[in-house]
């Protein structure tokens, strides 16, 4: 029932850009990530991408993606894509923090606390 609830308050959002209506401030920790929602949201209506973008483009403004990136993100959920997370790239750091090195680090900490000091 929440999805649905979120998607009815999209779907009036982009209606009222896309008629012309004031629409109002949301607010978002995560633009880019919350577009592409929209987006794949948008995708699942059967919008073409030309309309798609016309309607982010609305109701992003200046802080809509690039048209090349909103077209990259379109194509991948008509190819079947769900997830609207960035792929991990070359150079990208690990993400290690697991319950297991947390207790190595605290082990090593605690017994450095123990210890007299450098000698």
């Amino acid at each position: 029932m929440l999805l649905l609830s979120h998607c009815e308050r999209i779907a009036t959002s982009l209606n009222r850009t896309v008629s012309g209506d004031t629409l109002p401030t949301l607010i978002s920790l995560d633009k880019p990530m919350e577009q592409r929602d929209n987006l794949k949201f948008l995708g699942k209506l059967e919008k073409t991408f030309t309309e798609a973008y016309a309607m982010l483009k609305g109701m992003y403004g200046n802080e809509c993606l690039s048209r090349i990136q909103v077209f990259e993100w379109f194509k991948r959920f008509k190819e079947g894509r769900e997830t609207t997370e960035d792929d991990p790239r070359p150079g990208q750091l690990s993400k290690s923090k697991t319950d297991e090195n947390i207790e190595k680090i605290s082990k090593l900490i605690r017994e450095d606390r123990g210890s007299d000091g450098p000698s």
